[in-house]
């Protein structure tokens, strides 16, 4: 244990020749039997208070040949701090304090490490805290020394830092690649275990898109494949993978249409449908709030040029077909078809159904359409045919 040469601080209010202090010293060691001795002229025996920053006590002496002996519990002489006391009696009001000091060897390394992913570009840090204790879990004294180590990709570097206040940190600032950054600490020959904190890209910055599609016709039924390039941050670095990218489409309608896609590598892909009638896009991607790209534009050509209406002998069946493509194959299944059914100028139902082997029909069910005069709107497409008249 290590012996400490110490000095009296008591502040005593008052002298008196009943009581005296004994013990000078005003330094111990964490960990030390600690007694404090007062001589007494008399079998007068008065408790010591005790407190310090865990809290407060009162002692009762053991009294050998004339001397007053104050043990103090392990529950005060285990924890570092000052502590203040005071002798409880009336006649001689002695009070004083003294200090307790953590044990010079590291028994634990206490670390704290955040946040555990830091953006690239050198203006984002870490925080590593290190707090060395003794075995009785005191912080070591200020102006122990503490080395950091950390490694980063080819690059290795060791800082010395020291104890104040209690603890030691530092700040350990990012790099301009990305990468996983590993950190150790040691203090007195005790080694902390290894962390690491993932250095992450920094803020996408603006990208380009392409698209890709099998033909160019508005069939309703093919897909256009949209894509970007490998989108990267300010230092070069490719985007963190799943970071959400939105297509947005206006068509020549003005309507708005949307797509999305996360980021593999870097690129982000998303799909559309071809629309079912002539049609220009232009498309445009985010990645909301940080960057955008250029924008593109497409053009649909019409698939299907017109189509052909028979009328049952009743004219309540409605038969649409052959619906055929750009060359002059059956359009494929799934085209939708539109019936508007009008009564003076007023339309009372629309009817929808999608194509099967290049036709659709309709059949008007006699309690829904009782027999009258009508006017009917077949549209699919884009192309719209009107029938006046039609008695059913």
């Amino acid at each position: 244990m290590l012996s400490l040469s110490f000095r009296s601080s008591v502040e005593q209010v008052a002298i008196n020749e009943t009581f005296h202090l004994l013990t000078n010293e005003t330094e111990f060691e964490v960990g030390s039997t600690i007694v404090l001795k007062f001589s007494t002229s008399n079998s007068s025996k008065p408790n010591l208070y005790l407190s310090n920053s865990y809290g407060s006590i009162i002692l009762k002496p053991v009294l050998e040949s004339g001397v007053l002996n104050y043990l103090l519990p392990k529950s005060f002489s285990n924890k570092k701090g000052v502590i203040n006391w005071k002798l409880l009696s009336n006649n001689t009001p002695l009070s004083g304090k003294f200090n307790m000091h953590s044990k010079q060897e590291v028994a634990t390394m206490e670390t704290y490490l955040g946040p555990p992913s830091i953006e690239a570009g050198g203006t984002d840090y870490t925080m590593l805290v290190v707090i060395p204790t003794d075995s009785y879990d005191n912080p070591l004294k200020d102006s122990t020394q503490v080395l950091v180590k950390h490694q980063f990709l080819a690059n290795e570097s060791h800082d010395v830092i020291y104890m104040k206040n209690g603890i030691s940190y530092k700040n350990i600032f990012s790099e301009l690649k990305t990468g996983r950054m590993l950190i150790g600490s040691e203090s007195l020959s005790k080694n902390s275990k290894e962390y690491d904190v993932n250095v992450l890209p920094a803020i996408p910055t603006d990208f380009t898109i392409a698209y890709n599609r099998n033909h160019e016709y508005a069939d309703g039924n093919q897909i256009t494949n949209f894509s970007t390039s490998i989108i990267k941050d300010k230092n070069n670095n490719v985007v963190s993978d799943g970071t959400y990218v939105d297509f947005f489409i206006t068509n020549t309608s003005n309507h708005v249409l949307k797509t999305s896609g996360s980021t593999i590598n870097g690129i982000a892909t998303a799909k559309m449908i071809h629309p079912d009638h002539q049609d220009s896009w232009t498309v445009k991607a985010f990645i909301e709030g940080m960057a955008e790209s250029n924008s593109i534009a497409l053009i649909y050509k019409q698939a299907v040029l017109d189509f052909q209406v028979i009328f049952s002998e009743d004219n309540r069946t409605v038969t649409i077909g052959p619906l055929k493509s750009f060359m002059n194959q059956m359009i494929p299944d799934g085209l939708e078809v539109k019936l508007h059914m009008y009564q003076n100028d007023t339309k009372i139902k629309t009817l929808n159904k999608s194509s099967f082997e290049g036709y659709t029909s309709f059949k008007l069910n006699s309690d829904i359409f009782p027999e009258n005069m009508y006017t009917f709107k077949l549209e699919t497409a884009g192309i719209e045919k009107t029938y006046q008249n039609i008695k059913l």
